[in-house]
């Protein structure tokens, strides 16, 4: 039962890529099931024909499909095969827009849960350009998630002297919510940058995801009206529910 778009795969090298085969394997069909490769309640390929597509021995496509199994994206029926489920949610629903206000607003959409820090964190990563460093930051690291899924893991610097404003706010809320909204402090630039990464182990673990899964990974810096670095973060996003949408013509 393969698809035109699901043709065999040719001598894949899996060794190419640090992440295990199975969650190689599990990408791909996950990919063909969100471009409509097919669609809601339709049957998959069997396991027998992705074990031939991928080369693979059939333990490791039954451990690809179980992922699939495990996030809602397929179902499998006793005797009649693998279904994708009846409705198929969007999973890069995290559009990250280049705009201070907009991002700010999606990030704080969502409950973070700090984690506690058991040692000293190293210096925040400023640069020259960036601006004036404050006197002394405050570091947490949390986890934010969408419907019980964790989705991104963030480390974070920002001004000892700013959390005196709204404590009860900095200790339940996303930090660059509250600064976006935060009366008497102005920002005056805020500047971001994305690279594409691979996960660790701690940090796929927070994520629920295998050694090796694709990230994206920003960098955020803001400075108030002194010029002095009010905030800096480093965001890693699980890449399977990130878009990034930018206006060329803005």
């Amino acid at each position: 039962m393969l698809k035109d778009s699901a043709a065999a795969l040719a001598n894949p090298d899996y060794r190419r890529s640090p992440v295990p085969r199975y969650l190689q394997i599990a990408g791909v069909i996950r990919r063909r099931i969100e471009d409509g490769v097919w669609k809601p309640n339709e049957k998959i390929s069997t396991l027998q024909e992705l074990e031939a597509e991928f080369r693979v021995a059939r333990v490791t496509v039954r451990q690809a499909v179980e992922v699939l199994q495990s996030e809602g994206l397929v179902r499998r029926i006793q005797g009649k095969g693998t279904f994708v489920s009846g409705s198929v949610e969007e999973k890069r629903w995290l559009k990250l827009d280049l705009k201070w206000h907009s991002l700010a607003g999606t990030i704080g959409a969502n409950v973070p849960r700090f984690l506690p820090v058991t040692t000293n964190p190293p210096p925040p990563p400023i640069r020259p350009e960036d601006g004036t460093p404050a006197p002394h930051y405050r570091y947490l690291e949390s986890v934010q998630s969408r419907r019980g899924q964790p989705y991104s893991f963030a480390k974070v610097y920002f001004d000892e002297r700013i959390y005196a404003l709204a404590p009860e706010r900095f200790d339940r809320e996303p930090t660059i919510s509250v600064i976006a909204t935060l009366d008497g402090l102005k920002v005056k630039r805020a500047q971001q940058s994305f690279i594409v990464g691979t996960v660790e182990p701690r940090v796929a673990n927070l994520l629920a995801t295998g050694i090796g899964f694709p990230t994206v990974e920003a960098h955020l810096v803001v400075e108030d009206e002194n010029d002095v670095v009010v905030y800096v973060a480093d965001i890693i996003y699980r890449g399977d529910c990130v878009q990034l949408d930018v206006d060329l013509l803005r």
